[in-house]
């Protein structure tokens, strides 16, 4: 079987583009060309993958996909990192301190 995966481009003006599939490398070569037609990335290329993950389901990679569309972009920013305790943070809000069995 193979796996999907959820994947995150950020794009010549700085903005990030989060989108899922089943071709990691050939849609990111789509992307890369401008070759998806009405595509949020066409107008902003060049882009550079910045993160990846790979699911065992369509629908994981698709749920991974809205969950990352719904982050700021501190909180997109912290995931290219690595940085979880920063996602957390970003998560919890700037205005409550994060709890301590969260730090």
């Amino acid at each position: 079987m193979l796996p999907f995966f959820a994947y995150m481009l950020r794009c010549a003006d700085g903005s990030y583009y989060v989108g899922h599939t089943d071709e990691l490398e050939r849609r990111i070569g789509l992307h890369s060309t401008g070759a998806i037609p009405r595509c949020y990335t066409k107008s902003r290329l060049p882009v550079t993958l910045v993160w990846s993950q790979a699911f065992e389901t369509r629908d994981e990679a698709l749920a991974a996909e809205r969950q990352i569309k719904g982050w700021g972009r501190r909180k997109k920013e912290a995931l290219t990192r690595g940085d979880w305790k920063a996602i957390r943070q970003h998560a919890w809000g700037t205005r409550n301190p994060l709890p301590e069995y969260l730090r």
